[in-house]
């Protein structure tokens, strides 16, 4: 659990390619195969997997300097360029710290077609809740093997997606990960050419969601200096407070033992193992711009807790009542008419007043929400309970809690209670 929370030690682990494999496996590679189907480490809409993961890296024990793909299907890494592009990859974001220290970058990008197929424009929002439940994974695993690990989201994007050869038209850079610390300064980097790689043709066409590349063109940052201009406006990473709940689970046994829940019981879940879940999901997360979202809740079933909604006061780490009553009916509503939504023991809104926030700072609270819930999930899993990302009536979420909601989004839901059959 203190590893879902980002408490682990703070000694250094040694950054190698059996470190990198563990990362990429436990975050984004295929832990199981059912019926045929194959599923990965993190939960995805859908289950289309559209989140791609590159490694740029400087000379390792095991791996050469170079960009790398990793290839879920397969678990093995390919080199797409030889030679240290770190300095590329630094520059681009502006001198961030993190980055500067950092043996090895880890670069997330969304393939909007993969899931624009089944859920249209709204993929864009997509491709940074996949992303944050692929984070949640690796800042998890991260911490239980004493690797450090920064996510970047101030980066020029042109330069990012020119070095990955990605046209973002189809294919685009959503956040950064820095691995490792400690690492000599990145020399002047090779120069960038394109790949000209073949690839394999996702359907025999596609259909285009001008949408999705107007939002990820609006909310681009056309240079180094306004990325770092646009980090400015975020102060220091907040002081993570202490978790002291442990599990004698490894994160990766919960990872591999992870599903998404699809039926729950109405059983009650413990009011204690409410407040772990929710204090290690808002523990906060190492980034240059996290933003802190309003977490709203519907609880149906919580020994000592009274049914109704809440919200999570972040400063106290408690819960404050909104209103009390039975809610099943409505949550099973508002999820899209969802029965999972009214059978769970709870449902978790990360609401956000969009109004305040820059196009960049858009992409930062989707991904911000996106992570806890990922964290969640892990939480639920580590406790021997389920969950399951669900999706929602955006303007209907926000009536419900409001008028404390009043202005605000819905940025991500998760849902935890007592699955039917129980996981071993």
């Amino acid at each position: 659990m203190a590893a879902i929370a980002g408490n682990a030690t703070k000694a250094h682990g040694t950054m190698d390619l059996e470190a990198l494999a563990r990362l990429c496996y436990f975050s984004n590679g295929v832990t199981k195969v059912l019926r045929g189907m194959p599923f990965r480490a993190a939960a995805c809409t859908g289950a289309l997997f559209h989140i791609e993961q590159y490694l740029v890296s400087a000379d390792l024990p095991g791996l050469p300097a170079g960009v790398y793909h990793f290839g879920a299907h397969d678990n093995g890494l390919r080199q797409l360029r030889s030679g240290d592009f770190r300095q590329r990859v630094l520059k681009a974001t502006g001198d961030e710290a993190h980055i500067q220290k950092a043996p090895v970058v880890m670069a997330l990008t969304s393939t909007w077609w993969r899931n624009a197929w089944k859920y249209q424009a709204r993929a864009y929002r997509h491709a940074f809740w996949d992303s944050g439940t692929i984070l949640a994974n690796l800042l998890a695993v991260a911490a239980a093997n004493a690797i450090e690990a920064s996510v970047v989201l101030g980066f020029e994007d042109a330069s990012l997606n020119n070095l990955l050869d990605v046209d973002p038209t189809h294919e685009g850079t959503v956040a950064l990960v820095a691995l490792g610390t400690d690492a000599p300064p990145p020399q002047r980097a090779p120069d960038v050419s394109p790949l000209a790689l073949p690839t394999q043709r996702l359907s025999a066409h596609e259909v285009a969601y001008p949408e999705i590349a107007a939002a990820h063109a609006a909310s681009s940052l056309p240079s180094s200096e306004s990325a770092a201009a646009w980090r400015s406006q975020f102060g220091p990473p907040q002081q993570k407070p202490a978790t002291s709940v442990q599990t004698g689970e490894s994160i990766e046994a919960v990872i591999l033992r992870r599903g998404s829940t699809r039926r729950f019981t109405h059983a009650a879940i413990p009011r204690d193992a409410l407040q772990t879940m929710l204090e290690v999901a808002t523990t906060p997360v190492p980034s240059d711009a996290f933003i802190p979202t309003d977490l709203y809740l519907i609880v149906n079933a919580v020994d000592g807790l009274a049914s109704g909604t809440y919200v999570w006061n972040r400063a106290t780490r408690d819960l404050q009542p909104l209103r009390l009553g039975e809610f099943r009916r409505e949550a099973t509503y508002l999820d899209l008419g969802q029965e999972l939504a009214g059978d769970a023991a709870l449902n978790a809104y990360w609401l956000v007043n969009l109004g305040q926030l820059d196009d960049r700072s858009y992409r930062a609270a989707q991904l911000s929400a996106a992570i806890e819930g990922g964290k969640l999930y892990l939480a639920a899993y580590a406790l021997h309970l389920g969950a399951t990302g669900l999706t929602f009536f955006d303007d209907d979420v926000t009536d419900f809690f409001s008028p404390h909601a009043a202005g605000k989004s819905v940025m991500f839901l998760t849902a935890v209670g007592v699955p039917f059959r129980t996981r071993s």
